[in-house]
């Protein structure tokens, strides 16, 4: 059981880490307005985006939240790692750049998977 937390803990760490960063960047970073045109995604999605991850983190560690939060925070956040490559790779950025977002979908699976472990659920 503690090697199950442990692995929970790392890798929901990383998960919230990337998305704490990624939404503070799209908050606070002009660098990231132009990245979002780059990818010719409206101004409005990056603000939706910010607000959807700051929540999604606020979900995965707040104590209380009920399990059926949290699977809509995995859920949306599948959905933000598996979208990102396809968007950048439809702008013509490298495919080296999907490295990164590979590394963080399997840490987002391995989070979602010692979770259940965690809270005695079946997958």
């Amino acid at each position: 059981m503690k090697k199950n937390k442990i692995i929970y803990g790392i890798t929901t760490g990383i998960i919230v880490t990337i998305m704490l960063w990624s939404a503070a960047n799209f908050a606070f970073n002009d660098k990231y307005k132009d990245a979002f045109q780059h990818l010719g995604l409206p101004g409005w999605f990056r603000i939706e985006l910010t607000v959807a991850k700051f929540l999604g983190v606020l979900a995965l560690l707040a104590p209380g939240i009920p399990a059926r939060i949290k699977e809509f925070a995995y859920f949306g956040f599948a959905i933000v790692l598996l979208s990102t490559p396809i968007a950048h790779l439809s702008s013509g950025d490298s495919a080296w750049l999907e490295v990164a977002h590979s590394f963080f979908f399997a840490n987002l699976v391995i989070s979602y998977i010692y979770y259940h472990r965690i809270k005695g659920a079946a997958i």
